[in-house]
């Protein structure tokens, strides 16, 4: 046994079954060692970040690292921006970084370069691999690091040497770390802040939009007149019929700061203090108003579930009056006549299934299905944490990988879709139930909105021309073809009804271009 395979055998032995991999020539004995090791799944992703954004998707599902397998700083870096979205969801990942032979560093090779300084910002844990003899053990390290709670990324950089050395057995077991639970201290202050009304707001992010701590958070609302919001790009959030609807904070500061504005006590669960996406003249960076006293309850390393349930004990006692039950509203009818933002949001509200993973990188054109998911079938949404776009398609083949018997939903602006088109090629090779639909304004519309927020009313041609996706227009059924996924165009919201309901009927991925 060498070193690469008693780290696939560890790493089998705790639990992973999966590896996204775009390897390289340092890799190959770990190519290798995955044909040696039964259970032990390999998906090719064309391009790094496919890699690392399906092991978000996967983790964001499962709430369990895959592998990524990716080569040298070079390949690292090319998969940098979905790791940068894994580390804001806090998605457990663990990277394996094939380095040169340790000998052969000193010689300054084409692809020699400083790992350690490129993994660092994204990682939460890194270590440079010594010997084949101690590889199994830095590979349990590195699952266990990943799993501490809320998770996070770890990188192992293996050189080549350390890989194709002979090595002893797989190593040991670890345990799972489990969330802290919070505080008393914690529990009184938020209950104080809370029994203030309607001037006090929770806000959740992360591990407490799960099913139950949105119910918890909503008995809480309707006993105490509190208000619940969420953040704007959550990693993972359960919604739709039967499930508490909660508000998002807005995008853009200026709603955010209006929403916010009476708040004077925020109980942050799972959340950050919510700051502005971008700086902004005369707009301050903190949404909150200065007066307004910021709590912690519970930070995502903590029990978020078991903290809210503490706070329903501590001001909805069983039997305790509420201003009545949450009702949910009535399922959309599919749209008819234009295509617009809103009647695909409806279209998409009354088709998915229930049980669907809906990622959402529609940016601009994925309000319309925010404005109805509450009265779609129960659903999971993942969004976009960290703002690095070209998340959503390997997200979404991460979420089928993990999830073979729910039906994925790729909700995806054409701009960033243009990123890591790849992962259709990925989809098809993996036959994954997944469907793409690609929200088609042919331009970088965020873009345009800022530019009009600004002021510029009418842009010169530089600035038309850096945010139009015009000259030529982007064919999507065209590439998804090339890359082996059925593709179809839809310029009415009835064809797109149609369409989205053929690709939802029919195994096996497919694409729909959606006309705007």
């Amino acid at each position: 046994m060498n070193g690469a395979e008693s780290l696939i055998r560890t790493a089998s032995a705790l639990g992973i079954d999966v590896c996204f991999a775009n390897p390289g020539t340092t890799e190959l004995q770990f190519v290798v060692a995955l044909d040696a090791v039964p259970g032990m799944r390999s998906v090719l992703g064309l391009f790094e970040g496919v890699c690392t954004g399906a092991a978000d998707g996967y983790g964001r599902m499962t709430g369990s690292p895959a592998l990524t397998l990716l080569h040298l700083g070079p390949g690292f870096a090319n998969g940098i921006a979905n790791l940068h979205n894994a580390r804001r969801a806090h998605t457990p990942i663990v990277n394996l970084i094939g380095d040169h032979a340790s000998w052969h560093g000193s010689f300054d090779a084409p692809l020699t370069s400083d790992i350690v300084s490129l993994a660092t910002p994204v990682s939460a844990w890194v270590r440079t691999a010594t010997s084949a003899k101690t590889l199994a053990d830095d590979a349990a390290a590195a699952i266990e690091a990943a799993l501490a709670p809320p998770g996070q990324i770890a990188t192992l950089i293996v050189p080549q040497d350390c890989a194709w050395d002979p090595a002893d057995a797989a190593a040991r077991t670890i345990a799972r770390p489990r969330p802290a639970p919070v505080s008393e201290r914690a529990i009184v202050g938020a209950t104080d802040a809370v029994r203030t009304g309607a001037n006090c707001a929770l806000f959740l992010g992360g591990p407490a939009l799960t099913a139950p701590a949105l119910r918890a958070a909503d008995r809480i609302a309707r006993s105490s007149g509190c208000r619940v919001l969420q953040e704007t790009f959550a990693s993972r959030v359960e919604q739709g019929r039967g499930i508490p609807s909660v508000a998002n904070l807005p995008y853009f500061p200026e709603q955010a700061i209006a929403a916010l504005a009476e708040i004077e006590q925020l109980v942050l669960i799972g959340a950050r203090d919510p700051v502005a996406f971008f700086g902004y003249p005369d707009v301050p960076s903190r949404l909150a108003p200065e007066r307004c006293t910021r709590l912690e309850l519970a930070g995502p390393e903590d029990d978020c579930e078991g903290a809210l349930e503490a706070l329903v004990r501590a001001v909805a006692p069983e039997g305790a009056p509420a201003s009545g039950a949450t009702s949910d509203p009535e399922p959309p009818d599919p749209p008819s006549g234009a295509l617009d933002v809103e009647t695909l949001g409806r279209a998409l509200a009354a088709l998915q299934p229930e049980g669907a993973i809906i990622v959402n990188e529609g940016a601009t054109s994925g309000f319309g299905f925010g404005a109805h998911s509450a009265a779609a079938a129960p659903h999971s949404m993942l969004g976009l944490t960290g703002g690095a776009i070209g998340q959503g398609l390997p997200t979404a083949v991460g979420a089928a990988v993990a999830c073979p018997d729910r039906r994925v939903i790729a909700l995806q602006a054409d701009g960033s879709g243009m990123y890591t088109l790849q992962a259709l090629w990925t989809a098809a090779r993996e036959s994954l139930d997944l469907v793409a639909l690609i929200c088609a304004n042919r331009s970088y519309r965020i873009l345009q909105v800022e530019l009009a927020r600004a002021g510029i009313a009418e842009p010169g041609r530089h600035a038309r021309g850096l945010t139009d996706l015009g000259r030529p227009d982007l064919d999507w059924v065209s590439l998804a073809r090339g890359l082996g996924v059925p593709g179809s165009r839809a310029e009415t919201a009835d064809a797109l009804v149609t369409e989205l309901g053929r690709a939802l009927a029919t195994p096996g991925p497919s694409l729909i271009e959606a006309i705007l």
